[in-house]
């Protein structure tokens, strides 16, 4: 055993302070409460929108109804809250409460994609002092946006001109419930039901009108949704991240295959591809792994995030909001098949503007406010 490893094992979280069991066990009742927590606030969320009214609906599926527009405000709205998981939870639960069309939601989705990987892109910005492992930790880091970037650019068109991503999920949803487009019985849905029943009904008591009570249940189910997907990330860390450590020092940069499968179950168990993809940037900065290496995992980051939308969509109890999680995935899926094979192109571009940080830390700055933030806030305005 090296001594990276040693290091990892003795402060890896999973062994609690005096190696009591109590500990594990409070961690994994925590867990379960604060997954309880998630579900109970895409079904709030979903329920309320009905509250608002028909009128209401329209104007939102309006207002997503340019695939471009749809796209932007997905990248911008996961830029600012760094989790793609949390803005496709909430998309799923206004599928479900009718707010938005399956159509409208697919570019939103896409956007998320691209918005999540800000956060490991920020991270590397903590290299800056130092030139050369800022180069490689910010080459490294972008990989995951170009990808993002390509798969949009490849997909957005055909998506709007043939469906193809939508076509796809509904016929998946069509297998999975054995009769597309139909609301399905879902066990969750019947876990948190009774609960968000209870709150709605005790808030409609108090505000005494439809419009106050759906305003205080959304910003509650949001709020909740907010808090509970933090919490979320954090417990699922604190259990596996030693572990998850250990194994990318030792077997994930070995093989293709191996790092597209680690990335995929990694962010599954922590719950955030943003977690996944930023465990590597320390050790690109330290020239311990390639961008060539890192690729692989930042693909089975993105297959793996998927996974937080569809147990929100299982719990709505609505076809459509299943097929929204399921394009999602599908989204990634394809874009692996058609990238992985051309992927000099988004890491070529990534050590490009790897090396122009070199001449500038300003580059690296800009990109980042730009492609993220910038952007796409003033072609909403614009498209508007």
């Amino acid at each position: 055993m090296n001594a990276a490893e040693g290091a990892i094992q003795e402060g890896s979280p999973l062994e609690p302070a005096g190696g009591s069991r109590w500990v594990g066990v409070g961690r994994l009742a925590a867990l379960a409460l604060v997954l309880y927590a998630f579900l109970f606030s895409i079904e709030l969320l979903g329920g309320t929108f009905k509250l608002l009214g028909k009128d209401f609906a329209v104007r939102l599926i309006e207002t997503t109804g340019n695939p471009f527009t749809g796209l932007l405000i997905g990248i911008l709205a996961t830029s600012l809250v760094q989790s793609s998981s949390t803005v496709t939870s909430i998309v799923v639960g206004l599928v479900a409460g009718g707010g938005l069309t399956v159509p409208g939601a697919i570019p939103i989705v896409m956007g998320a994609n691209i918005g999540t990987s800000v956060t490991n892109t920020i991270v590397s910005l903590g290299h800056m002092a130092r030139p050369q492992e800022f180069q490689r930790a910010f080459a490294g880091a972008t990989v995951h946006d170009f990808f993002n970037l390509l798969a949009v650019i490849i997909f957005l068109p055909l998506e709007m001109s043939f469906h193809i991503i939508e076509r796809s999920a509904r016929l998946a949803e069509g297998i999975l419930i054995g009769q597309g487009g139909v609301n399905f019985h879902s066990p969750l849905k019947l876990i948190v039901k009774p609960a968000v029943e209870a709150v709605r009904d005790l808030t409609l008591r108090l505000a005494g009108s439809d419009g106050v009570a759906a305003a205080v249940l959304i910003v509650v189910s949001l709020g909740l949704l907010f808090l509970s997907l933090h919490f979320l990330v954090k417990l699922m860390r604190s259990l596996i991240l030693g572990r998850v450590e250990l194994l990318m020092h030792r077997y994930v940069f070995r093989h293709a295959w191996a790092g597209l499968l680690a990335g995929m179950i990694i962010t599954v168990l922590v719950q955030s591809s943003s977690v996944t993809t930023s465990l590597a940037v320390p050790l690109l900065a330290a020239g311990f792994v390639t961008v060539e290496q890192i690729f692989p995992v930042v693909l089975g980051a993105n297959v793996g995030t998927t996974v937080t939308a569809i147990l929100a969509s299982l719990v709505t109890g609505v076809g459509a909001a299943l097929v929204v999680a399921l394009a999602h995935l599908f989204f990634n899926v394809y874009g692996i098949a058609v990238l992985y094979p051309l992927r000099g192109l988004p890491i070529g571009a990534a050590k490009l503007l790897g090396r122009l940080t070199l001449r500038s830390r300003l580059y690296a700055v800009g990109y980042v406010l730009l492609v993220f933030f910038l952007i796409p806030l003033a072609l909403i305005f614009l498209t508007r």
